[in-house]
């Protein structure tokens, strides 16, 4: 029996080998990383080892990068409102983009009717007319975008929309989570004033996140209160082996980086091919720029519960979106806001690559692909 293949990385990543080795390591430690003695202080050195990789890796400065939980714990950390804006004046309203991930687009602490949506193109970018007209003559905001979105792939304008919102007094918010490790970045480059990781987006285990924070921001409000870990930022006896485990995923991920976006891209693209060629199917977000691992693609006729089973029952691993919704198969919100009708929204299916997917497995994909589409596609 051929053995399975994984394509639904966007969702999470196998463990790396390197990732794997550094958790088990740690898990052989018996100190608090917060206790003074021998004990704790080897600890405190694995953490603070993954802590200078991945602010080394992000242009950062060690201290200001906060573990947390998740990447949603890093997302909801970040939408605090009352943080010192550029202006100087606390920021007072929450702006995202309309295909944010759910826990962004849960308005984190800020109130519901402080919080705006910006618009997106049919293509699923962030509109900037829309964002420069939501910030005019209104009172400092935060805003969040995404880096790359998790269903089509597509790379926001990250660094223009830091200079409408600098210029307009604010801060940004960037999720990065699907940009580590798939494509190069650095809060600096981009204008992030904040910005959120996850470990196993890239390799890492699941249960850690980060959250990155430039250099003197003030009035970040934690959400855990109790002890003074991250420097006052997050509160709880760190998740030492977990954390160990994100900071060496996130040194293999950056040095295979140039490598496996290049193969992926290839792979990517070999694959849309065959789908195209295959009952006609449609590619979201193709004419901009995206992601080398991503594929988010429908076709006439296509019911995404349907064809997530069918693949499933090949052999392969697909999902229809967001992992983030209890296991739920729903139309997508993503396409949704770009304009997309219900019914074509309820067709998508997402193919997403990662550093060990081979050449054979998008050939498994299209095998399975043309197997399925007639039955598929039936009315």
């Amino acid at each position: 029996m051929p053995s399975r293949v994984y394509l639904d990385w966007n969702a999470t990543t196998p463990l790396r080998p390197e990732a794997r080795a550094a958790m088990v390591a740690a898990y052989e430690l018996i100190g608090n990383p917060s206790s003074v003695h021998a004990e704790g202080r080897e600890a405190r050195r694995r953490v603070e080892e993954a802590r200078a990789t991945l602010a080394t890796a992000v242009g950062a400065l060690p201290r200001n990068v906060v573990f947390t939980s998740s990447g949603t714990e890093a997302n909801a950390l970040a939408l605090s409102p009352g943080m010192r804006g550029r202006s100087g004046g606390p920021v007072q309203r929450l702006l995202g983009s309309a295909i944010e991930h759910a826990s962004v687009l849960a308005g984190g602490r800020f109130p519901a009717k402080s919080t705006g949506q910006i618009r997106v193109t049919r293509a699923g970018v962030i509109d900037l007319d829309h964002l420069r007209e939501l910030l005019a003559g209104g009172p400092p905001a935060l805003v969040s975008i995404m880096a790359a979105n998790n269903e089509t792939g597509a790379l926001q304008p990250v660094a223009d929309a830091a200079r409408i919102v600098h210029e307009a007094g604010g801060l940004l918010h960037v999720d990065s989570i699907q940009a580590l490790g798939k494509i190069a970045f650095n809060i600096n480059e981009v204008g992030a004033d904040l910005a959120s990781f996850s470990a196993h987006k890239i390799g890492g285990p699941k249960g850690v996140g980060a959250l990155v924070v430039s250099e003197g921001l003030a009035g970040l409000e934690p959400i855990l209160r109790g002890g003074g870990q991250e420097l006052n930022r997050r509160a709880g006896t760190e998740n030492v082996a977990g954390i160990a485990a994100f900071g060496a995923a996130v040194k293999a991920a950056l040095q295979a980086l140039p490598e496996d976006a290049k193969r992926m891209a290839t792979l990517r693209d070999r694959l849309e091919n065959g789908l195209r060629a295959i009952a006609g199917a449609r590619i979201f977000s193709e004419d901009t720029e995206r992601l080398p691992n991503t594929v988010l693609f429908t076709a006439p006729g296509l019911k995404a519960e349907t064809a997530v089973i069918a693949f499933d029952l090949e052999g392969i691993a697909v999902s229809s979106g967001s992992a983030c919704s209890s296991g739920k198969v729903q139309p997508s919100h993503v396409l949704s806001a770009m304009g997309f009708d219900p019914a074509v929204a309820q067709g998508a299916v997402r193919l997403s690559l990662g550093w060990s997917t081979e050449a054979g497995d998008i050939n498994r994909a299209l095998e399975a692909w043309r197997k399925l589409g007639n039955s598929l596609l039936k009315p």
